[in-house]
């Protein structure tokens, strides 16, 4: 028997003890709820959870004989509050739909129960997972877990905050420009952007229909792989059977030196500064470099995008109750004229350009390693902050890795984004599992948790 406490299993050890008949779903589950009730006061990750269900459904997969158990089994899952769940409310944090109850299951949803998941509560977000983007616009009453005064980051801000505190090893995000990455840096945990619509996003609430993309949590890359394989990510180029070596590797340090996006903060800083010193320490090539002019307007067109289809995703709930909506989604409504449709439609070609140019930069490299956020959770709940430079890789529809072990001015978690090129996604978890034993063993940040 272990002597960790279920709760602070990942996903992956849990699995190990279910298979070897050490632990139940029903204990893990137990242990998890136990974890809950002592930190939900502080951290405030959950937009609807009910521990009977939890357990009901616990005591359903403990049925289950071993030989019919899913590759899934047992495994606890925070869900996003903007993406259907059949057996729970489903409520944006919006007062339109309190208490709302859908009778269907999201695609993803559908997927991950079916491979055997315990489907285990909802987590808070932004009031549709959108108001993140306006600075001035608060977000939901879920905590930093590692400094409770500080924001988890959003718009998956209940998602990034549970699985940091070890309520749930694995959780679901959403993101639009850095609804994912950015709660990942802040919270000390991996998070993966997988590459634009390869997993579905069907009964996910969408903000645009171009960038949106199911984001997941967790607390090793392990569980990532388990979420890939069940929604059965495949690269074009078969992963070799040998394993990845930072020795050798080569990678590109992607920094931000021009006006269409911001300085790093110190702390992103010298965690760019001493993540190249490390990989170069254990022997991989690290290049400098910087995205070149054709990319410069990227994040331009990407805020030209997202007015646009956000008029498209928010005009139906504005003429069902527009006294009820948040003024920054008022505005993507009333502001339907600001880009005339041929700005919109140089916006989305000029995007799709950049990405084979983007895809091709990429495969020079094992790997980019950019930041993920600006710096570590600023203080305070009305802004969830910037997403700037999360921004590239949406627009870009690439997926990206963030991976924790470094630390801010105040000790707080950073982390650093892995890139790779468009459907490279089980190659980029490879090369994440390896950068990430060296950035979590010799970056500096431990959680205290």
């Amino acid at each position: 028997m272990t002597t960790t406490e279920p709760f602070r299993l990942t996903a992956s050890e849990a699995q190990s003890q279910f298979r070897a008949g050490t632990l139940t779903v029903q204990d893990y589950a137990r242990s998890l709820l136990s974890r809950v009730a002592s930190r939900d006061s502080t951290v405030n990750a959950w937009a609807y959870l009910d521990p009977e269900l939890v357990l009901a459904r616990a005591r359903e997969l403990d049925q289950i004989p071993p030989e019919k158990r899913g590759p899934l089994h047992g495994v606890a899952i925070g869900v996003k509050d903007v993406i259907l769940t059949k057996d729970m409310p489903t409520q944006y944090n919006s007062p339109i739909y309190v208490d709302d109850k859908p009778e269907v299951d999201a695609g993803s949803i559908l997927t991950l129960r079916t491979n055997g998941a315990l489907i285990f509560g909802k987590t808070t977000t932004t009031e549709f997972a959108a108001t993140t983007m306006g600075p001035s616009h608060k977000g939901p009453k879920t905590g930093n877990p590692h400094d409770p005064s500080r924001t988890p980051g959003g718009s998956s801000s209940g998602s990034g905050a549970a699985v940091g505190d070890f309520q749930v090893p694995i959780a679901l995000g959403t993101q639009t420009v850095g609804s994912t990455i950015r709660p990942g840096s802040f919270n000390g945990i991996y998070a993966m952007k997988p590459t634009w619509n390869s997993i579905s996003r069907e009964g996910q609430k969408l903000y645009s229909l171009i960038f949106d993309t199911l984001g997941l949590y967790s607390r090793s890359v392990d569980d990532l792989k388990l979420l890939l394989d069940a929604f059965q990510l495949v690269d074009d180029q078969p992963v070799p059977p040998e394993p990845f070596t930072v020795k050798g590797a080569k990678f590109a340090l992607l920094t931000y030196p021009t006006p269409e996006w911001p300085e790093p903060g110190p702390g992103t800083a010298a965690a760019l500064k001493k993540g190249a010193e490390l990989l170069r320490a254990h022997g991989a090539e690290v290049e400098e470099i910087t995205l070149g002019e054709e990319f410069l307007p990227m994040y331009k067109y990407h805020l030209q995008v997202l007015a646009g289809d956000g008029r498209i995703a928010f005009l139906p709930d504005y003429y069902f109750a527009k006294d009820k909506l948040d003024p920054l989604l008022l505005g993507h409504v009333h502001n339907a004229g600001k880009h005339t449709r041929k700005d919109q439609l140089r916006a989305f070609d000029e995007l799709a350009a950049m990405r084979p140019k983007m895809d091709a930069l990429a495969d020079k490299y094992d790997a980019i390693i950019g930041p993920s956020a600006l710096d570590e959770a600023p203080v305070g709940h009305s802004s969830t902050g910037s997403a700037a430079f999360c921004g590239p890789a949406t627009a870009m529809h690439i997926p990206v890795v963030n991976i924790p072990g470094f630390k801010g001015e105040n000790g707080l978690p950073i982390g650093l984004s892995a890139m790779s090129s468009r459907y490279r996604d089980q190659h980029l978890l490879r090369v994440s599992r390896e950068v990430g034993k060296i950035f979590e063993n010799e970056g500096g940040w431990k959680s205290a948790l």
